[in-house]
């Protein structure tokens, strides 16, 4: 489904990411795993079109959408939950979830049948549907961003960071929430630095390291692999 090939991105004269080959299979879940300012955010934002490419390409079902904008590859099939939530503060749940359906507008019952899928997805939101997205707690915005990057009814969705900043239940329900997810057959891009949970849940893994992946294999064989252990789980 997405075939990244020698992908490389800079920031001026840094070359955040260095020729970046990656691939990820229709069903799958796969999960990058790396220390901060390894690449793992950048790589993310390019996919989705938000981060200009330097050189390779990015192909999404067979088609190059190396230079495609962003809110068309939405169209096509791709949408992320950033990191940071990314949340639309001002306004309410249920305003985001619609600003998340967006280019489905013309169907406005199918808008309104996913808003009510994501509620019965994530109860708490159906009860802060009408709460100011910013005054909710962290774990409240998480399942709300993810559930706005559901609303275009991707093909492909990206986490960038789930967890960051949640209490351990929440992380809970939201892992719990990206194997629902697998189970339905949502094809899944993961980015997260709590290296245990991600590889768990992953079908296959890739480390990024300083803008390189330096590792890759399933999500059990990096879970089990000793520089992995050593770099990323605290155990040696």
């Amino acid at each position: 489904m997405l075939k990244l090939d020698s992908v490389k991105i800079a920031y001026g004269a840094i070359q955040a990411v260095k020729g970046v080959c990656l691939e990820v299979r229709a069903g799958e879940v796969v999960t990058i795993i790396g220390a901060n300012g390894a690449g793992k955010s950048t790589l993310l934002k390019s996919i989705c079109g938000l981060e200009p490419v330097a050189e390779g390409s990015i192909k999404f079902n067979g088609a190059d959408v190396t230079t495609v904008k962003a809110h068309e590859r939405v169209s096509l099939g791709v949408a992320m939950s950033p990191e940071g939530r990314g949340i639309f503060a001002d306004q309410t749940v249920r305003e985001n979830l619609t600003l998340g359906g967006y280019c489905r507008r013309k169907d406005p019952a199918a808008v309104e049948a996913a808003i009510e899928r994501e509620f019965k997805r994530f109860p708490r939101l159906r009860e802060r549907q009408d709460q100011l997205a910013g005054t909710m707690s962290g774990g409240e915005q998480q399942m709300l961003a993810i559930s706005r990057a559901l609303m275009s009814e991707p093909r492909l969705l990206l986490l960038d960071e789930p967890s960051l900043g949640l209490a351990p239940l929440i992380i809970k329900d939201i892992f719990n929430a990206i194997r629902q997810l697998r189970e339905s057959g949502l094809t899944i891009l993961l980015v997260e630095q709590m290296a245990k949970q991600a590889l768990g849940v992953a079908d296959r893994a890739y480390v990024l390291e300083t803008g390189c992946i330096t590792l890759e294999g399933t999500g059990r064989e990096l879970l089990n692999d000793p520089k992995v252990k050593a770099a990323y789980l605290g155990t040696h």
